[in-house]
């Protein structure tokens, strides 16, 4: 670990004040433009695509055979098995064939959010520039000629009638191994209406949200219950201008069949352009087509509008934050890791506008599975471990990173999703066991209940029916406590009023008070121990030490967070509730400790009864609590526990959702930092270089690329209250620029040269004397 501060805060001030007038001596700052991906090869199948997109659209882009192909996903398109289905696949052809000739050259332009595709033959030159409107839920796609050429696009769909679904199939929808017999996914409505194509899937009932309904007793509140996956209907329309109908053509991609839709041109020509205009609605067909009809009519003129304003966003996004490594001799990697960083910041900004999370296991960039899977031939719409299930301890690791990063847009899928089932989940702590609070589970679907396979099927009658019967998620109630945390970060960094979020807090806590005392009166007379302080058992830590008595995980957010409310200004509570929340924060247990070969460590519970799984919660009080860590009381205990605790040994790694490298970056620790976060963050091994997986989950892995945005961040801020601290577990060898946010509407853009700082910008100002350089 670094010595503490060795620039005093007046010395430093006025020595890096004196540096931001030497200009001429600071590393010019690397432009996005620099990690563009660029291939000058077509591709063999839809794994070597490349990811576009922006607003809640995302688009896989890759040439096969002379053919511009692109898979079109949507946030939000839940069928009634509650699987993430995609809004279809488009295929461009031209004649002359020009990607498949000379020049081939497939490019993502990062600064502006697009991708171009060109190619020659037979002196005929083309580009098609791929494109996600930020602010409509519109696809496009322009092509450009020197000369003119023949069209033909084909929306094609693989659900264009009813199929019967393989076992393994239901694992990526919410039946999993539960799924009834010969269960079916239903067909799409498709069909040409004049030049265009319609496309749309309606759900029906009964569908698994009725199913979970029956299954976990909670038919007594059932028309209370947030059903987001009800008359859902999604779809879109197909347009090109000049382009008339000319038939259907059935076909195979991979393992899939399909029927394809086609337009062509009427003419040749040497402009042309294509675009899919998305609708997502609950309620009729009717309504859903006049939303969609309105879209058509309000954007089909406006495209170069729109285009421009895309580009506009996308400009300032990138110039939020950002994280620039040199090239050091010795360390190749760096240069993969920060333009993989980048890349994958980009992959989650396509979804800045949606409605819904980002998914951890693959977001809105799946491709055919067996790509993933040998084993797997499925459509392309499988994805291993569900589309409406968002298993939360996967999902914190997509979002926290986004608080650095000041991308507050791309959060609000995320918390706004658990403000939406805070209804569903206090009904299930009323139905079950007649307390207050919300109570969230780690398996959690789309409508706030448990999924229906891992509820567990072969429940005894007697075992408690708010529990799952299941040896990984049993009493797991806790990973909702770090997206409380998230909300009020946005408070503390941003000033944002979170009074919505309030009560949502409260109801979180509530559960943990009420539903324990519950427990220990079950169990005997007394519902707290002798020095007030609530039973945590049975308990989990993480899904690794079940039954867990006191684990330090639950007992870290629990503290924390109530200390963060009772730091809240005076507007958030009256007096009578702040001694509600004091009273709360008194009744939390301390955090365990053990002891390991004489060192004092943290431990996981005091007692447990199994280990079920390999994460390490005892570290979960150092991210993401922040309760140890550079610069805290306690340090060298979170360090033994690093050291000597002999699972956090075995179970360190750098793949899929293991946070190892954050930790390391938290405990100041520059060497591991490094070596595990560059193992997350270099290139995947596939042909985009941020398609990571699929590691404990699937491709493109979205936790493994998060957790690795985390660890660098943390290697090069930390924050403690108003400290502000610079290169706490950052190698002194390895040159950086970067721009990250703090606390207090702050931002700190740095450049770190030869093992020096040459510049230090702090806006505003004012905080420039809460900046600590370690």
């Amino acid at each position: 670990m670094k010595k503490q501060p060795i620039i005093s805060k007046i010395l430093s001030s006025v020595l890096l004040s004196s540096m931001m007038l030497i200009a001429s001596s600071t590393m010019s700052q690397q432009k996005i433009a620099d990690y563009n991906v660029v291939w000058n090869t077509t591709s063999k199948n839809s794994s070597e695509s490349m990811p576009c997109g922006a607003g809640d659209i995302g688009l896989n882009v890759w040439v096969e055979n002379g053919d511009l192909l692109i898979y079109i996903a949507r946030s939000g398109n839940f069928d009634e098995n509650n699987a993430l289905l995609k809004s279809g696949r488009l295929r461009l052809k031209l004649s002359p064939a020009v990607f498949d000739g000379n020049n081939f050259k497939q490019e993502l332009h990062l600064q502006s959010g697009y991708i171009t595709v060109s190619g020659e033959k037979n002196g005929v030159k083309a580009t098609a520039k791929i494109w996600v409107d930020v602010f409509h839920p519109i696809a496009h796609v322009e092509v450009n000629s020197n000369k003119k050429v023949s069209a033909e696009v084909l929306y094609e769909s693989w659900r264009y009638q009813d199929r019967v679904l393989q076992a393994r199939e239901n694992f990526g929808n919410s039946y999993k191994w539960a799924a009834p017999k010969k269960n079916i996914g239903k067909k799409d409505s498709i069909a040409f209406e004049g030049n265009k194509v319609v496309f749309y899937h309606n759900n029906q009932s009964p569908n698994i949200f009725d199913a979970s309904v029956a299954q976990q007793a909670m038919d007594s509140v059932k028309a209370d219950l947030y059903n987001p996956i009800k008359d859902l209907c999604f779809g879109g329309m197909l347009i090109a201008d000049n382009f008339i109908a000319a038939g259907n053509a059935d076909g195979k991609y991979t393992d899939t069949d399909f029927r394809g839709w086609k337009l062509k041109n009427n003419k040749p020509a040497s402009s042309f352009a294509i675009s899919v205009y998305l609708n997502n609605s609950q309620g009729t067909t009717e309504n859903w087509r006049r939303s969609l009809d309105s879209l058509v009519a309000t954007q089909h003129k406006r495209r170069a509008v729109n285009f421009t304003a895309s580009q506009k966003w996308w400009n300032e996004f990138w110039n939020r934050s950002f994280i620039h490594i040199g090239k050091p001799a010795g360390k190749t990697e760096a240069e993969d890791v920060s333009r993989n960083y980048q890349l994958f910041r980009y992959m989650l900004a396509a979804n800045a506008k949606g409605e819904w999370p980002t998914k951890f296991n693959g977001g809105l960039f799946t491709v055919d599975p067996v790509f993933t899977d040998s084993a797997h031939h499925l459509t392309p719409d499988y994805r291993n471990w569900g589309g409406g299930i968002h298993t939360s301890q996967n999902q914190r690791l997509v979002y926290f990173p986004s608080i650095k990063n000041g991308d507050w847009d791309i959060l609000q899928a995320q918390l706004n999703f658990y403000l939406r089932l805070q209804k569903n989940a206090e009904l299930r702590s009323k139905v079950y066991w007649g307390h207050g609070g919300a109570s969230f589970t780690e398996q959690l679907e789309n409508y706030g209940l448990p999924n229906y396979a891992e509820y567990g099927q072969g429940r005894p009658a007697w075992f408690d029916k708010g529990v799952e019967y299941n040896a990984w998620l049993e009493h797991q109630w806790d990973t909702v406590l770090e997206f409380c945390l998230m909300m009020l970060e946005e408070e503390a960094y941003t000033g944002r009023d979170i009074t919505d979020r309030i009560t949502f807090i409260e109801s979180c806590l509530r559960f943990f008070d009420e539903h324990y005392q519950y427990l220990a009166k079950l169990r005997g007379r007394k519902a707290l121990t002798d020095e007030g302080k609530l039973i945590l058992f049975p308990g989990s830590g993480a899904e690794t030490f079940k039954m867990a008595y006191n684990a330090s995980s639950t007992i870290a957010g629990l503290q924390v967070l109530s200390q963060r409310l009772l730091a809240l200004p005076a507007k958030y509570a009256t007096e009578e509730k702040r001694k509600l929340w004091l009273a709360f924060s008194k009744k939390i247990p301390v955090v365990p400790y053990t002891n390991v070969f004489g060192k004092t460590t943290i431990a996981p519970a005091i007692t447990w009864e199994r280990i079920n799984n390999t994460e390490s919660p005892q570290l979960y009080p150092v991210y993401p609590w922040n309760i140890y860590g550079v610069g805290k009381p306690g340090l060298d205990t979170a360090l033994n526990t690093w050291k000597y605790d002999t699972n956090v040994i075995k179970f360190r790694s750098h793949i899929g959702w293991k946070q190892d490298n954050i930790w390391a970056a938290r405990l100041g620790l520059a060497a591991d930092a490094w070596k595990l976060t560059s193992a997350k963050l270099k290139n995947s091994g596939r042909r985009f270089p941020a398609f990571w997986g699929p590691g404990f989950d699937w491709v493109p892995d979205h936790n493994w690329g998060g957790s690795g945005m985390i660890g660098l961040q943390e290697m090069l801020l930390q924050t403690d209250g108003q400290r502000i601290l610079l290169l706490p577990s950052w190698p002194t060898e390895l040159d950086v620029h970067f721009k990250l946010h703090a606390p207090g509407n702050t931002t700190v853009e740095a450049v770190w040269k030869n093992g020096k700082m040459e510049r230090l910008t702090v806006v505003p100002e004012a905080r420039r004397g809460d900046v600590e350089i370690m």
